[in-house]
């Protein structure tokens, strides 16, 4: 397993319809680094977005797509997925304000 540090985790937050929608219920998606294990996604959110507690992570592997060139195919990167549900006490992620 790789040596990783909590700003190395979290890649970047999924923006989609259902997961605007899910913002209500206090559940944030996020891509995150594929070797990275539920605790460390939980010491992630809590350390780079101040206040927050967190509840639950649930993950998802995803895998490449398969993609066409011609007569070359190839596949895509695969990646992770995390939704992090807050807890009721915790503050709010503050980068999906006003989206």
């Amino acid at each position: 397993m790789a040596d990783l540090k909590y700003y190395d985790i979290i890649l970047k937050p999924v923006i989609t319809e259902k997961s605007m929608a899910a913002m209500e219920d206090k559940k944030y998606t996020f891509l995150v680094h594929t070797d990275a294990t539920k605790n460390q996604i939980r010491e992630a959110v809590e350390k780079l977005f101040e206040g927050t507690k967190v509840a639950k992570v649930n993950t998802m592997n995803l895998e490449g797509k398969t993609r066409r060139r011609g007569q070359t195919s190839g596949k895509t990167a695969k990646t992770k997925k995390a939704i992090v549900k807050l807890a009721e006490d915790s503050k709010d992620i503050e980068i999906f304000e006003g989206l």
